[in-house]
């Protein structure tokens, strides 16, 4: 793919995800997999786009102050962390492999943000230790699967945040997208220093990535409200999940 269509592509999907809680790099891992990168390649280069379309998003999330520091911390802290070790795991992962795990946990985000009704407790305030210990546990765990299938955490934040933390879907985009900043830099540190980077190819696309999270952070600010968000990021989940069970259809 050349990149008079690829930049748009990374633009689009910057735009898209970023308006739900994500940084793009759903998308991006499976489709530098499906156009022939080396899986580690693929990998840090969707982490490295990924933390610039949230660095665009955060922007203008943290100049709405719709940022939640006080859950935002505890799994930011614990996702840069364990999103080294998650990226070091990628070495020798079959493509395959790769892809039916992501399509996968894709599809349970999908269905869950659908179909699950929204808590009546939502509206609680959550206890400190509870947000502490819940915050670190979660992004432990997300920091690693994270780093290993290039994705940020955004996918795993969001839904965690609204359905175990309390927290409401926009106030959990917004935390989400800060989150991601950081989770999905750390990651990409982990791979540069055992894969190759082709900083040529990703200097001009993280231009199209943060314009892509500028504008979509700026359109969820302005347009969209909570109910919406989650139908938007369960039926762009969905359609990702079918596109990434067809790559790996015919990779078969």
């Amino acid at each position: 793919m050349s990149n008079l269509i690829l930049m748009p592509v990374v633009f689009f999907i910057s735009l898209v995800l970023t308006m739900v809680g994500l940084g793009g790099g759903l998308i991006f891992a499976p489709l530098f997999v499906v156009l022939d990168f080396d899986v580690g390649m693929a990998v840090s280069t969707s982490l490295f786009l990924n933390g610039i379309a949230a660095v665009g998003a955060a922007i203008t999330y943290l100049r709405k102050k719709m940022v939640d520091f006080r859950m935002a911390l505890p799994l930011l802290i614990t996702s840069s962390l364990s999103a080294p070790a998650g990226a070091f795991a990628v070495s020798g992962t079959d493509r395959r492999f790769f892809l039916a795990v992501l399509a996968g946990i894709v599809f349970v985000a999908a269905v869950r943000m659908l179909f699950s009704k929204r808590p009546q407790a939502e509206i609680r305030e959550v206890g400190a230790v509870w947000r502490v210990a819940g915050g670190t546990i979660i992004g432990l765990m997300i920091g690693l699967i994270a780093g290993f299938l290039g994705i940020g955490g955004g996918v795993f934040i969001v839904p965690l945040l609204i359905y175990l933390l309390r927290v409401p879907a926009k106030t959990a985009a917004a935390t989400s997208i800060f989150i991601v900043v950081f989770s999905s830099f750390a990651g990409f540190l982990g791979h540069v220093s055992v894969d190759d980077v082709d900083w040529r190819f990703l200097s001009m696309a993280a231009l199209f990535s943060f314009a892509g999270g500028q504008m979509g952070s700026r359109i969820m600010v302005k347009k969209l409200q909570g109910a919406a968000i989650k139908r938007v990021f369960g039926l762009v989940l969905l359609f990702f999940c079918l596109k990434l069970l067809h790559k790996m259809w015919i990779q078969m």
